[in-house]
């Protein structure tokens, strides 16, 4: 592996993977960056995510879930992203989605804290529910990702520790 490649790895190791997200517009990125890489390495993904952020308006959900036809065009032709209709369809919905649930709710991680603990399959048939694009690796991978389920890192891994003292939810299941 290359050093570039190494270091982009490296980086969404030791510092996002697992650790809890408090913010629903970043939480709301990283599932769309997880429907994204649905049938893409992960790779693919950190290389886009700076073009992504820039595409969905950093991802702020008020303004994603007011997206046009014209906001579904501009995104189907940028070459920064993954131009797939059914994606982009996704996180715009998902948008939606995510603002009811902050009304009904408080936030989105009031919504995940709400449902937790559940089981992956118990997660996943609760997204299929709610949400749109989200299949069982999707879902498995957005929730360990957040620290909602256990296996971001295994406990000989140097990074452990430092998700512990996060506090991820799955401590507390």
């Amino acid at each position: 592996m290359s050093d570039d490649r190494q270091a982009l790895h490296k980086a969404y190791h030791d510092h996002l993977y697992g650790f809890p997200i408090h913010d629903d517009n970043e939480l709301f990125c990283r599932l769309v960056l997880e429907i994204n890489q649905a049938g893409l390495s992960w790779e693919t993904i950190l290389k886009k995510e700076a073009t992504f952020r820039i595409a969905y308006d950093n991802f702020e959900l008020k303004t994603v879930a007011a997206y046009t036809d014209a906001d579904r065009e501009r995104l189907m032709a940028d070459p920064g992203i993954i131009r797939n209709r059914l994606k982009i369809n996704a996180a715009i919905e998902n948008a939606k989605t995510i603002l009811t649930l902050q009304e009904e709710h408080g936030s989105f991680e009031k919504w995940l804290e709400l449902h937790h603990p559940k089981t992956k399959e118990e997660w996943v048939k609760l997204f299929k529910k709610t949400f749109r694009f989200t299949g069982g690796e999707i879902v498995n991978e957005f929730l360990m990702s957040i620290g909602f389920l256990p296996g971001a890192h295994s406990s000989d891994c140097r990074v452990y520790t430092n998700v512990l003292e996060a506090k991820p939810k799955w401590m507390n299941a």
